[in-house]
């Protein structure tokens, strides 16, 4: 965090075969090591898998997984006379989307299945569901924040 500027945010172009932002946001946070065609190869893998098993719209199926991850709340530490409080924050959008990407990705790779593009199809499709590891992050989340509203006027 520099004390001169505000640092400028980079402009995110939308990937070239759905001309979707939060797909393109998607791909650069599953990339490891620089290797961006290979995290497009398993992203569009996972949503081809997707379009064979619903026959449905896939990118309706990944939008509606990140809506139902997305969170609203979260506790943040906040130490005020020498104890520490969990106070619960709302949070931002830009955040939002990047911690229902970061948690999508991360129950992906825990997930049973061979391979990561079926990992992540089938993460995709609990959530967009309602279901599964990465929603429960959420709901967790939740309710921690709710617990802990008491202590909602440490707020700052």
């Amino acid at each position: 965090m520099p004390r001169r500027r505000e640092v400028s945010k980079r402009q995110i172009l939308p990937d070239p075969k759905y001309n979707n932002k939060m797909v393109a946001r998607f791909i650069n946070s599953l990339l490891r090591r620089g290797k961006k065609s290979c995290a497009e190869r398993i992203f569009y893998g996972a949503i081809d898998l997707i379009a064979d098993r619903t026959k449905e719209d896939p990118i309706k199926t990944f939008e509606k997984a990140m809506d139902q991850v997305r969170p609203a709340l979260e506790v943040k530490s906040r130490r005020v006379g020498g104890s520490t409080y969990q106070v619960p924050v709302e949070i931002h959008p830009e955040r939002r989307a990047a911690l229902s990407i970061r948690w999508l990705i991360n129950y992906a790779q825990s997930r049973g299945e061979k391979g990561m593009m079926a990992k992540l199809a089938g993460e995709f499709m609990d959530a967009s569901q309602g279901r599964g590891a990465s929603v429960k992050k959420r709901e967790d989340t939740h309710r921690m924040a709710e617990a802990n509203k008491a202590f909602a006027h440490y707020r700052w």
